[in-house]
């Protein structure tokens, strides 16, 4: 069965938005005084369920209740600072460089996803945009993964994902769908590399790879 269907990320992936990552995560951290961190020791570190990210960091448990409040000090910096951020500088030329049907799915909120899209000048190019439905984030992808590919009608060995993190991947290989990492968001390159997946530097090379999977 061909792979015709390219899913792609929004965060770290068509959205250059690492800086404010960061920075939202420091304001979150700042709140209940822990460290500050770099955008280097983040790539390393960052992964999902973001909470046990958050506990690494910190150097113990973070719980369910103390998780929220640092999501939503989070999510408060983050759209605070979202005007600052452009899509990555080949984003456009790899949407339109994929030659079959394509969506977006992200692990950010629905309701604010959408509208943010629409405002880059995206609005038309994708079957489908699915963003978080819950109140609170931080969980795997790999559901979301298949009920977004369930409603687009899309077996999952019909689909290739674009994404910048190990949780891209490992939901790909949940649905049965192929991956390329795209080495410019929040995974550490050599993270990405190592881990024995398709990697691109550039998100155009992403969607060449794609093609061949």
């Amino acid at each position: 069965m061909a792979r015709d269907h390219l899913v792609w990320d929004w965060n770290g992936t068509l959205l250059d938005d690492l800086s404010l990552v960061v920075s939202s995560t420091n304001a979150a951290f700042a709140a209940i005084g822990g460290p500050e961190v770099d955008a280097d020791s983040h790539r390393r570190s960052f992964r999902r369920p973001i909470a046990e990210y958050y506990g690494e960091v910190l150097g113990r448990v973070v719980d369910a209740h103390e998780f929220q409040r640092l999501d939503e000090v989070f999510h408060e910096a983050y759209r605070v600072g979202l005007t600052s951020c452009s899509l990555a500088a080949d984003a456009t030329a790899a949407i339109k460089a994929w030659p079959g049907d394509q969506s977006l799915l992200s692990m950010w909120f629905h309701a604010e996803l959408v509208p943010a899209v629409e405002s880059y000048g995206l609005n038309g190019l994708f079957a489908r945009v699915d963003g978080l439905q819950a109140a609170v984030g931080g969980g795997f992808k790999a559901g979301h993964l298949a009920a977004h590919l369930a409603e687009l009608g899309v077996a999952g060995e019909r689909a290739v994902l674009i994404g910048d993190s190990l949780d891209d991947a490992h939901a790909a290989d949940a649905v049965g769908a192929a991956v390329v990492l795209y080495t410019g968001g929040f995974t550490d390159p050599e993270r990405l590399r190592a881990s024995g997946y398709p990697a691109a530097d550039t998100l155009v090379e992403a969607v060449e790879l794609a093609t061949t999977l």
